[in-house]
């Protein structure tokens, strides 16, 4: 058993679940098959990190999906809405870890050195961020439990890492952040990530038209 533990937040596979914004813009159908994408991308993402590894599930645990169980503990996330479910994952995580970090999968650009470099980055600061260019962030690390970070704070806005790093200013915690990397959202994000679709984009005008920290 490691001292450290990596956490990774995913959504179950419902179509019409995962993505949403995207959905908007592009389908149901093909929001999943991005989401798919993203996922893949993760786990490869995460089998390079040598720690210990949980993935918390939205609603259930998935049978036989990517996540090999030989390398990771497969849980369900708990609470009502994101700042509860992360909460009660570090809570739990801090039980039996010194150093905690999170990832969702929804950063195609995120890579094993930049969570190896978050769990480094641990050793003399209090908290690492990964900030994403929506202005939520890709990854959070700490080592105590702080659940001020969590506490009536409002997600999928462009403010989420803002009232973080007040946070943590007004609890007097050294901050390390990370590079700025994109979070998979909507069609533009996809575009800014270099990801292509397999229908072409004029496949998508006219439809009507969160999943990330």
């Amino acid at each position: 058993m490691s001292d450290s533990l990596l956490m990774i937040f995913v959504k179950n596979l419902i179509p019409g679940m995962v993505k949403t914004r995207l959905a908007s813009e592009i389908g149901i159908d093909a929001a999943l098959d991005v989401y798919m994408e993203l996922v893949r991308h993760t786990n490869e993402v995460a089998d390079k990190i040598i720690t210990d590894k949980t993935v918390f599930y939205s609603e259930y645990v998935e049978i036989e999906d990517l996540w090999d169980t030989d390398k990771y503990s497969l849980k369900v996330q708990k609470g009502n809405n994101l700042g509860e479910r992360m909460l009660n994952a570090f809570d739990e995580a801090f039980d039996s870890y010194n150093k905690v970090v999170i990832i969702g999968s929804d950063c195609y650009d995120l890579t094993p050195q930049i969570v190896a470099g978050a769990f480094k980055a641990l050793d003399e600061n209090d908290l690492v961020v990964g900030p994403a260019k929506d202005g939520g962030y890709y990854l959070l690390g700490m080592k105590e439990h702080l659940p001020q970070l969590f506490q009536g704070k409002e997600y999928s806005t462009d403010q989420v890492l803002k009232e973080l790093l007040d946070e943590a200013a007004e609890s007097q915690l050294s901050v390390h952040q990370l590079e700025e990397l994109y979070d998979i959202d909507t069609l533009q994000d996809l575009k800014d990530a270099g990801i292509e679709l397999e229908s072409s984009e004029e496949d998508f005008e006219g439809m009507e038209g969160d999943e990330s920290f």
